[in-house]
């Protein structure tokens, strides 16, 4: 009776060494024919753009350019960057409904233009867009 349990014992083992192969040549497979994408960063200055933003830049009531000397000119006249919150503050209480749009130039630094955000959202405008080129 001993010898018959123990030959179904024997008969009950499955050899996994096959499935393992099998899963271990696919996850070969899947790792070399793999794609690796690198992405690219983001170019700041040349965002898409749709016709929306487009209307409201030509709608825009404040124009804050920033020059390749990252000189700040608002409504045409030269500002320095601590006096950006207080302009733009005095040019919405005018009008509330305005749309401010920030016209950086490519040349221009970044930190200039972070600095010109952080001034106009810290003065509550909500109704800021950046002009771009079409494209």
């Amino acid at each position: 009776m001993r010898s018959h349990s123990r030959k179904q014992a024997e008969e009950a083992t499955i050899d996994l060494t096959p499935m393992l192969d099998v899963v271990f040549i696919m996850l070969i497979f899947f790792i070399v024919t793999a794609t690796f994408v690198k992405e690219s960063g983001i170019d700041v200055f040349k965002p898409a753009v749709d016709e929306t933003i487009l209307q409201l830049a030509d709608k825009a009531s404040v124009l804050v350019a920033i020059n390749a000397d990252n000189e700040i000119y608002i409504q045409q006249q030269a500002y320095d960057v601590d006096a950006v919150g207080p302009v733009i503050e005095r040019l919405l209480a005018e009008n509330p409904k305005g749309w401010i749009v920030i016209q950086p130039d490519k040349e221009s630094d970044v930190t200039v233009y972070a600095k010109v955000q952080d001034a106009i959202a810290r003065v509550g405008a909500e109704r800021v867009v950046m002009a771009t080129d079409k494209g």
